[in-house]
């Protein structure tokens, strides 16, 4: 899960900036990102994890699938990749 320094980084790259108990401390040239831009880049970001995780269980089933499909039995598979 994303959290405020994960978003800031994502919408600074290279950002010099520190942090303590939930401060920032910015010591970069650009402006740091507002509120509403961090709490929208932390969404945007988890969104972003959701998918991926998705996608991986996705192609996890289709890569047994596959298998199953060369012929290979459920333990084969099992064995192999651990599903």
């Amino acid at each position: 899960m994303a959290d405020k320094i994960d978003a800031i980084l994502s919408l600074r790259p290279n950002a010099n900036f520190g942090s303590r108990d939930d401060e920032i401390f910015w010591e970069d040239e650009r402006p740091i990102p507002t509120d509403a831009e961090i709490t929208a880049e932390i969404e945007r970001l988890n969104t972003l994890a959701e998918e991926e995780k998705i996608n991986a269980e996705a192609r996890k089933a289709s890569g047994k699938q596959k298998l199953l499909d060369l012929g290979l039995t459920e333990e084969e598979v099992k064995a192999l990749i651990g599903v």
